[in-house]
């Protein structure tokens, strides 16, 4: 399947240049087929079969196991969340924090990967330190002044606010050298650029299927590197019988890996779309689907003066940033012509995202709006 065919089943292209996967990715009618007849089964033959909590169960297990597909991991060391922000805040009320820990996060961190620090700081008294970069660059000496006195340091691999990527396994050696765990905001990759986690590296990678992977919402999901619940003594904030091995057991016992981060009941649906999403994604291809993102994008940027271009001239990704003088009307002026971007709290620019189901001809129509 080639993404232009795969195109040709996602219902809100049909009438729109849509440029927007960085926020929300609409989905294929394969994804929302999958997610529509998990949940009828569910439903409606379930309980009058194995039952409607193991039916539930085999579509975690095939989710989990395509999640770890996707990352290079192994099943145990994903669990399934709602949301980057749901997993990030998992992660934040598992550690023992005492007061005076120290979490280090960078400038470029999307809300996700600042209020959950902002509270603990508050409630805990731990310390938050912000790490200054310019232009969607982390100066990796910075990171190493900071490790020093870090207890964790959350970054995003690809930064949401210019497109860059940043250099996850050099920031992760810094801060393993230091002692510090490191938490990686992931969200703007899987779906556009291929990821190993093994070769991050990282303690803790979070994010969701329902941007540039095309799933639907609701179905986040988690990385937890092996051996690490037992060398940090990890303890989830909430408990429930998916967090546990025996629950009807007299003394509970947490799973022994990331499952520990899941808790009780949860739709069905958005995991076997997510599971769906990966299929078209592996059935398309990461390669195809990245060089294709890279020759729309750099047609993007060519069009664009240096003036205008905030994100790397040179690929990284396909969220370009672009400068205007009026983010918001920009925005509803280029949606009055069926383009749909995105402005940005900071700075001061509209995002356009790219993706393989684009064409030339959508980009082109956003560089003449321009």
């Amino acid at each position: 399947m080639t993404p232009l065919e795969l195109r040709e089943t996602v219902p809100a292209l049909e009438s729109t240049a849509y440029l927007n996967w960085g926020a929300g990715g609409p989905s294929p009618r394969r994804v929302v087929d999958a997610a529509e007849s998990a949940l009828e089964y569910h439903e409606y033959e379930a309980p009058a079969n194995e039952g409607q909590y193991p039916a539930a169960f085999d579509v975690y297990d095939e989710a989990r196991a395509s999640v770890a597909d996707l990352l290079g991991a192994d099943a145990d060391e994903i669990a399934l969340t709602e949301s980057t922000t749901d997993g990030i805040n998992r992660v934040a009320g598992a550690i023992d924090w005492e007061a005076g820990d120290v979490v280090v996060r960078t400038d470029l961190e999307h809300s996700a990967g600042i209020l959950p620090w902002q509270r603990l700081e508050d409630e805990r008294g731990i310390e938050v330190r912000t790490l200054e970069t310019e232009r969607g660059r982390l100066d990796l000496e910075s990171v190493k002044a900071a490790a020093s006195e870090a207890t964790l340091i959350c970054v995003s691999s690809l930064t949401w606010t210019h497109g860059t990527r940043l250099p996850i396994s050099d920031i992760v050696d810094v801060a393993h050298d230091a002692g510090a765990l490191v938490l990686v905001d992931a969200v703007q990759a899987p779906g556009q650029l291929p990821v190993d986690v093994g070769q991050w590296g990282a303690d803790f990678v979070v994010a969701a299927g329902h941007k540039w992977l095309c799933a639907p919402f609701g179905s986040g999901f988690l990385y937890v590197r092996e051996g690490l619940v037992r060398e940090r003594n990890l303890v989830p904030p909430a408990i429930g019988y998916r967090s546990v091995v025996d629950e009807n057991a007299v003394d509970y016992r947490y799973e022994s890996g990331a499952k520990r981060f899941e808790v009780a009941t949860s739709s069905p649906a958005p995991y076997a779309g997510l599971t769906a999403a990966i299929d078209c994604l592996e059935e398309t291809g990461i390669e195809t689907i990245g060089d294709r993102i890279e020759t729309l994008t750099d047609r993007l940027k060519a069009g664009l003066s240096d003036e205008q271009l905030l994100s790397p001239r040179r690929y990284e990704s396909g969220l370009v940033t672009i400068a205007v003088d009026e983010p918001e009307p920009t925005v509803e002026r280029l949606s009055e012509r069926g383009i749909v971007v995105r402005s940005l709290p900071g700075p001061e620019a509209i995002r356009a995202s790219v993706h393989a189901f684009n064409t030339r001809e959508e980009v082109d129509a956003l560089l003449e709006c321009l």
